[in-house]
């Protein structure tokens, strides 16, 4: 197939890349290297030292002799180009992953929301606008996020999707499947709640054949493709904006910085390797919707975890210590996470577990590039209200200056 890839060069954008290239597609990378300038307006760096994206693509080709190729374009702002690329190139499938994927930074200021949401909904529109008006049959892949759910503690399975329900009628009940109610608990959620409306209107009024993932927290840092060569291994975040709970507690673990867990740490998140995520994607290619068919919806995820849990099972593989500290995000101090995956599961997944690959984590990847770490850059201070602002803690390590008495 021939493969467009929005946001390519991104966390879980590069090892896909890398993977359904491997497996013999035609990969084009459509990407406007945002996050690399996020990178540099937040002052932080990738843990693991990053080449260009056109220094990648060589190195790809060298090892392998397979092309990726590489068109630098903004979704969210040039639509008249998008729609040009796609007539030119006519892509069999379209994977979107050109979003602005973390929740503290879409919550740092009014900038940033507003930043978020021009960026995020703007580039979803553009691209179902322009594989209507370019009238191409292409099979669009979106990775969403188990957070478009919420975090509350109904206590019964979270479905793939779709709920059933009953209606009053003046006839009676009557049985009918609605989209799960979102409950977005950060801007960023909410433009991922909104994508899924998007999609449910693109997919009834011009049979777009549409695959919504709603994606797990993302861990681990190489698939078998990226440890091909030391110049593809794929970014590794841990600063407060952008670094994930677990990535955070790695490199926590690896400097002997106390693993901060934020409030009771009685948050359940959904998880999943990035070696299983980028095989999801590809499950989920080869089983397209038909045209006319309803939007096909995935939860992709493979276990769930309490955050203090997860703290206490890397500290006993570590030594590390764990801190609780207040808590920078609204959200409930406990939740329940009951989430079906059945799809996934019965394509034939077979998830790779925490517990197998977390210490291999903190050796290879945490422990080695331990010393581009920027302990300054490791609290999380993003806070979700002004409130919320006044309670953070910057200094988890206790290093500040105090006054003698």
């Amino acid at each position: 197939m021939k493969i467009a890839i929005l946001g390519g060069d991104g966390f879980v954008g590069w090892p896909t890349c890398l993977h359904l290239s491997n497996a013999g597609h035609e990969v084009h990378i459509v990407d406007n290297l945002s996050r690399r300038w996020i990178d540099t307006e937040l002052g932080v760096q990738s843990l693991t030292p990053m080449d260009s994206i056109q220094e990648r693509c060589r190195i790809w080709k060298e090892v392998t002799g397979k092309t990726l190729r590489f068109h630098l374009l903004n979704l969210a702002t040039e639509y008249e180009r998008l729609k040009q690329w796609f007539a030119e190139y006519r892509p069999d499938a379209v994977i979107h992953f050109a979003e602005q994927r973390a929740a503290p930074y879409s919550m740092k200021t009014d900038r940033h929301k507003v930043y978020t949401v021009d960026n995020n909904v703007g580039a979803t529109h553009h691209v179902l606008a322009a594989l209507v008006e370019t009238g191409i049959d292409a099979h669009l892949v979106h990775l969403g996020t188990m957070g478009v759910y919420g975090y509350s503690s109904v206590g019964a399975p979270i479905p793939e999707g779709y709920l059933d329900v009953e209606i009053d009628t003046p006839d009676g009940k009557k049985a009918q499947q609605i989209l799960y109610p979102t409950r977005p608990g950060s801007v960023y959620h909410m433009t991922k709640s909104l994508d899924q409306i998007l999609f449910q209107f693109y997919a009834q009024n011009d049979a777009l054949r549409i695959t919504d993932l709603h994606q797990g927290i993302v861990w681990g840092t190489h698939t078998d493709q990226t440890r091909r060569h030391a110049q593809l291994v794929n970014r590794f975040d841990y600063d407060g904006d952008y670094g994930t709970v677990l990535n955070r507690f790695l490199i926590q673990a690896a400097i002997d910085y106390p693993l901060t867990v934020h409030g009771t740490g009685g948050q359940t998140r959904a998880f999943i390797h990035i070696q299983d995520s980028v095989r999801c994607i590809e499950l989920a290619l080869k089983d397209p919707p038909k045209r006319g068919d309803r939007v096909r919806i995935f939860n992709q995820m493979t276990e769930t975890h309490r955050v203090r849990d997860l703290a206490e099972m890397v500290a006993r593989l570590t030594g590390a210590k764990v801190a609780y500290l207040p808590n920078p995000r609204k959200e409930a101090d406990e939740n329940e996470l009951i989430v079906k995956n059945d799809q996934f599961l019965a394509l034939g997944l077979n998830p790779i577990r925490l517990e197998e690959g977390l210490l291999s984590e903190v050796v290879d990847v945490a422990k080695k590039f331990a010393h581009r770490i920027d302990r300054s850059r490791v609290p999380a201070v993003s806070a979700w209200t002004k409130e919320l602002a006044a309670q953070v803690d910057r200094d988890p390590e206790r290093q500040a200056l105090r006054p003698a008495s």
